[in-house]
């Protein structure tokens, strides 16, 4: 097997984050919820936009953050999502390459989709209300994809968050088939418990017939896909299923079980948490640069706590620091 071009292809959403600042008085007109979020339409979203003050636009989505904090971590990385022809696409695509991520999706062409975005509102205490609509993103057809492309990652890195509609769910099998038949391996992330909800017997039968390689998850989700409620005893049903499975526990560490045995890494102290939006993303990217780098399980947590902890210490879903020299700082 020839030597990888990638160390990680991911596919996932293609969504640009336009956040603002709000006063409560813009959530109450607008009828927000503060600190949740929600899914939204194209009307929705163009009224809401319209309302917003100026605004930051920086491209967004779980696995695409990722791939940036692996390229932040000196790994080489391809990203595979769907964007249309227009402003918001030319946004995303730019951030992604010019953090040095290969991107090569073609625009969606043909209708007036346009590409996903998250409008965030940021209000005085911090609290980030977020509204999404998923655009052009819920369209990426198996037609997009580069087998070679797949075929020269190390490793597949899927989104749990779009295996909802049909379209980007056939394109990540026919990418686990790809990747399979080139010898690489697969690692999934579950994204969110009602994900988890809607497709766990399709995420439980990837698992039962081998396809996946590294599943992240968090506490939560790690229940919800074994049904069970003793997050030790959902961990030992899953893990039994893979060669790795990877478990975040928020202020209490995290977990991975590698061939049997398990290892265990405290969350990073710090100084105080800000905005925990991103921590997931991070913390994968990681363990798969560790894992790239040749680091054994123990380590690679480490550095998933490490790249974690710095993005909860800000706001924003990308790190604010050299991710790769803090890691080396960290690690001694």
């Amino acid at each position: 097997m020839t030597s990888p071009r990638f160390d990680v292809l991911a596919i996932g959403n293609a969504i640009v984050d336009v956040m603002a600042p709000a006063d409560d008085a813009l959530l109450a007109n607008e009828g927000l919820t503060k600190g949740g979020m929600m899914l939204i339409d194209a009307d929705r979203a163009t009224s809401l936009y319209a309302a917003m003050g100026p605004a930051q636009e920086i491209s967004g989505g779980s696995a695409a953050n990722t791939l940036a904090g692996l390229a932040g971590m000196g790994c080489k990385c391809a990203f595979i999502g769907q964007v249309a022809d227009d402003q918001l696409g030319e946004v995303f695509a730019h951030d992604v390459r010019a953090l040095g991520i290969d991107y090569a999706t073609p625009v969606r062409a043909g209708d007036d989709t346009p590409t996903a975005r998250c409008l965030i509102l940021v209000t005085p205490d911090g609290q980030r209300t977020m509204n999404t609509f998923l655009g052009a993103s819920q369209f990426l057809p198996a037609s997009a994809l580069d087998p070679k492309m797949i075929a020269d990652a190390a490793v597949l890195y899927l989104e749990g968050y779009l295996w909802d509609p049909e379209e980007p769910r056939a394109a990540m099998r026919a990418a686990i088939d790809a990747a399979r038949s080139a010898g690489r391996k697969v690692a999934f992330t579950l994204s969110d418990a009602f994900v988890i909800d809607r497709h766990r017997a399709d995420f439980l039968d990837l698992l039962d017939k081998g396809q996946i390689d590294i599943l992240f998850a968090n506490e939560a989700e790690i229940c919800s896909l074994a049904q069970i409620d003793d997050f030790d005893g959902a961990v030992a049903a899953i893990s039994a299923k893979l060669p790795t499975l990877v478990v975040t526990r928020s202020e209490l560490g995290a977990i991975a079980v590698h061939e049997g045995a398990r290892f265990a890494v405290p969350a990073e102290p710090i100084d105080k948490v800000v905005d925990t939006t991103g921590a997931g993303d991070l913390f994968a990217a990681g363990f798969l640069a560790g894992q790239a780098q040749g680091k054994d399980v123990e380590t690679s947590l480490r550095m998933g706590a490490i790249a974690a902890a710095e993005i909860i210490s800000h706001f924003g879903a990308r790190s604010a620091a050299d991710l790769k020299a803090l890691v080396a700082q960290k690690l001694g």
